[in-house]
């Protein structure tokens, strides 16, 4: 991309000690983006000097206060602007590798439609078979094309838009994408999906208990976002908040405390969970590879979410910030 197109797009990533990942990354963005921020967060393995070296301009976040992904993308996108006023901003993870094409196609569509602010690309994980943790990512990644809620990490924005509504929420540890795209939406404009390669994550995940870490992240937003805008004509993140907590705790504690006390027959209310993990199973027939692993993956997933909202309103009534929950 030359002249205009220089001047009209720049791109932030993120990231602390991803490596070779990150390599990847920047000189995805390198290539077609002239300006690149690379916002580090206290990384030990050299990663900060490796972004130098390929041309990236580095930003070091003060880690001695509370870091969030939000405050990082924030402090990318405050650099951008200290120094030019792009049009377009891409936003990415430091374990993503940008697609060629998408940022050509990505600008070119908000270039025709004034109306959309941020749009955002098929995400595919770089190793899907690797693990069954892995193909539960790329399965999530596969979102359909077309008018959308909200995006991922990986984006490309109006710096405009991103600018009127002051960014990130910097006080979310988790579910800030979301948060920012409701906040987009209830500005009027539109979030659009296309059916365009956008980015290669790297999950790397190998054990269950990154599963259930980032499950229990996820339960975490759920229960910010609706704490924040619950109470708008949209009820946001209501039905999450609702079947987490009816499916991950509220189910399970009355099937064993009537199990034990009053009937044996209670216990069929655990009959839910393989019910719910068959009925996913039939009707997710678009899904070719690691179906049924997607399918008890949905279903079980609510305990995890239910922990992650019992830990927000916990630290919610206890006045305190919690720290960020990382499953890598």
């Amino acid at each position: 991309m030359t002249g205009s197109n220089e001047r009209a797009l720049a791109a932030v990533a993120i990231g602390r000690n991803e490596g070779e990942r990150l390599v990847a990354c920047l000189k995805s963005m390198l290539r077609d983006v002239p300006t690149v921020i690379y916002v580090d967060s206290g990384s030990t393995d050299g990663s900060a000097e490796m972004a130098e070296r390929l041309g990236a301009r580095v930003v070091a976040l003060d880690m001695s206060k509370p870091f969030t992904a939000a405050r990082a993308r924030n402090a990318g996108f405050d650099a951008l602007m200290s120094d030019a006023e792009p049009r377009f901003v891409q936003f990415v993870d430091g374990d993503c590798e940008v697609e060629a094409g998408w940022l050509e196609a990505a600008q070119k569509f908000l270039e025709e439609r004034e109306d959309v602010v941020l749009v955002a690309g098929r995400r595919r994980e770089r190793f899907p078979a690797a693990t069954v943790f892995n193909r539960l990512c790329d399965i999530e990644w596969a979102t359909k094309p077309g008018e959308a809620k909200a995006a991922g990490g990986d984006f490309l924005v109006r710096a405009d838009a991103f600018r009127s509504v002051n960014g990130f929420n910097q006080a979310l540890i988790a579910g800030e994408e979301p948060e920012l795209c409701f906040r987009l939406r209830d500005k009027g404009w539109k979030i659009w999906r296309l059916d365009q390669p956008m980015t290669i994550h790297d999950a790397a995940m190998t054990h269950i208990r990154q599963w259930w870490t980032r499950a229990r992240r996820a339960g975490y937003a759920y229960a910010n976002g609706f704490a924040l805008h619950g109470k708008s004509p949209e009820r946001f993140r209501r039905r999450e908040v609702m079947r987490s907590l009816l499916f991950g705790a509220v189910l399970p504690v009355v099937a064993l405390s009537l199990g034990a006390f009053v009937s044996p027959w209670f216990f069929l209310f655990f009959l839910y969970y393989p019910v719910q993990t068959l009925r996913i199973f039939l009707t997710r027939n678009d899904i070719k590879e690691g179906r049924l692993a997607y399918a008890i993956s949905c279903a079980a997933a609510r305990f995890p979410e239910a922990q992650g909202m019992m830990q927000f309103y916990r630290a919610q009534r206890a006045g305190r910030q919690e720290t960020l929950i990382e499953y890598k």
